[in-house]
């Protein structure tokens, strides 16, 4: 069997202690294994500090952006061996396995390409140059500098690729070592990710932590930036961790959505913006089984539709074969691991008990081309409510699985934003509907609530990649519960590994240290 080593100080290290068994969630067939620890870790951000941080500040952004690419190029030469893994080991069908390795290697392009744009400038400018003096001689100006320490990236079990690589991106960008955590039940396809990648990086500018995280983040230090995406109980943990509050150490948190998905009383699911409504509920409910941050969880319609609403679902829904991904015909797969099933089943048996069913019941499922037994395998659900302003369970617990909740409502673009703002903040939500001022009201209510809104219209609908696709030119991030953190967004996606400079002084001298971007 496979046993997964750490990539820690320039070399492979298999650890020591108990073995974690890896297992393929459809099957339960063991995988790999990784050890518990045996990890100098404290040497680990040593290197990174020295040699990682070195070589990377000898690059300016046009060379590391071509580092990227070249990343990107190992994925692509590589994909059908990382596709094999993502469907063994995630449970993913071929289509969620290409969303996510795909994913990985469509960030990694993508800050390539604005490297090239920056250029050879040592500092990144933040808004123009202000005069601050008697005459523009005497000004000042905001710029970005990299941040001298380490980034620390500790990733979640659904996205093994996307995940690693997006944030990798944005910090080599910026000129930051990387150690990368990934959650270590879905590790092989970021373990194989990083055998590729440390070919081509400048030494000590990636390593990797397979396993328990044990005492990483004790070697925290002034400067250093840590980037979580998991769950909220894990990240109030970090929050409080004595190196983060002791040097103050920059945190970024992506956490648990309840993104809401709202369909306006002006669209007729035979319209094209009610088709893809329905198509992107559909998606966000059985793409990667329902396991993505950005998945609808919450519904909500107007109250006269809701009845043809849920028969359009259940028709939709009862074409779905689950069972084993690498079965030919399964279009999905099983949760990624008995602990995420479990907690999926519970979330819907508390949501059933103040809810209709509409379709699947509380996910009970024989899947397809599994072991009797076998398997950790939950059917899509549809529950609905007359009344879900008030239905706690709707409001107070992400079901991280297939299942959404139709509620009913009266058209009002202000009772649709509070409805939005009842999750306690989200990464996405979307609202479909062609009555411009409508969806203006919507806005200015539901904008605070979300990292990001998508409009979702009839002119739009060819060309949409569904809300759950984090775009690496937006934003992905959220207030409130979602974690109040930010990633992407293009350049934006650099600041989180940047520190933000006022200079004053001489206009000539402040224009020389921005350089020329290419």
């Amino acid at each position: 069997m496979q046993l997964l080593a750490s990539y820690l100080s320039g070399a492979w290290s298999a650890g020591s202690g108990s073995a974690q068994l890896l297992v393929n969630p459809a099957t339960e067939a063991p995988l790999a294994e990784v050890r518990a620890g045996g990890h100098d870790l404290a040497a680990a951000f040593a290197y990174a500090r020295t040699t990682g941080a070195g070589e990377l500040a000898h690059l300016g952004f046009a060379a590391r952006g071509a580092v990227l690419a070249s990343l990107a190029r190992a994925i692509h030469g590589a994909r059908e061996e990382l596709l094999a893994l993502a469907i063994a080991n995630g449970g993913n069908t071929r289509g969620d396995a290409k969303f996510d390795i795909d994913g990985g290697a469509l960030a990694l392009s993508h800050y390539a390409e604005l490297g090239a744009k920056l250029g050879t400038a040592p500092l990144l400018a933040d808004g123009a140059a202000i005069q601050v003096g008697r005459t523009a001689r005497m000004s000042g100006q905001h710029v970005w500098a990299p941040c001298p320490g380490v980034a620390v990236h500790i990733n979640a079990f659904n996205f093994p690729s996307w995940g690693l690589c997006e944030k990798l991106a944005c910090a080599l960008l910026a000129g930051m070592p990387v150690i990368a955590k990934p959650a270590t039940a879905t590790a092989l396809v970021a373990h194989r990710l990083v055998e590729l990648f440390a070919e081509l990086l400048p030494a000590g500018a990636l390593q990797l932590l397979v396993g328990p995280a044990g005492a990483l983040l004790d070697s925290l230090a002034p400067g250093d930036v840590v980037a979580f995406t998991g769950g909220s109980a894990t990240a109030r943990a970090l929050r409080s961790h004595p190196a983060v509050v002791a040097h103050g150490v920059r945190l970024n948190v992506e956490a648990d959505s309840l993104n809401a998905a709202v369909l306006a009383p002006d669209v007729e699911l035979s319209s094209e913006a009610g088709g893809l409504f329905l198509a992107d509920v559909v998606r966000d409910m059985t793409q990667k089984t329902g396991q993505k941050c950005t998945a609808i969880r919450r519904v909500l319609v107007p109250a006269d539709q809701l009845p043809e609403i849920a028969d359009a679902l259940r028709d939709r829904l009862s074409r779905v074969t689950v069972g084993d991904p690498a079965q030919d015909g399964v279009t999905m797969g099983p949760l990624a691991t008995a602990a995420q099933r479990d907690d999926v089943r519970a979330a819907i048996a508390v949501l059933a008990a103040a809810t209709d069913a509409v379709h699947g019941g509380t996910g009970d499922v024989t899947p397809t081309g599994v072991p009797a037994g076998k398997g950790f395998f939950v059917a899509p659900v549809v529950r609905s409510t007359r009344s879900p302003m008030t239905c706690a369970p709707l409001h107070d617990r992400e079901i991280f699985g297939p299942a959404i909740t139709l509620g009913a409502y009266d058209g009002s673009p202000a009772t649709a934003a509070a409805f939005v703002a009842r999750g306690q903040g989200c990464l996405v939500s979307s609202v479909y509907s062609d009555d411009r001022a409508w969806v203006t009201r919507f806005v200015a209510g539901a904008a605070p609530w979300a990292g990001r809104l998508y409009l979702g219209s009839s002119k739009m609908a060819a060309q949409s990649p569904g809300p759950g696709t984090a775009l690496p030119s937006l934003l992905h991030g959220g207030p409130g519960r979602a974690g109040g953190g930010e990633e992407l967004g293009g350049e934006r996606g650099l600041h989180l590994y940047m520190q933000r400079t006022a200079l004053e002084g001489d206009a000539s001298v402040l224009k020389s240290l921005l350089g020329d971007p290419a």
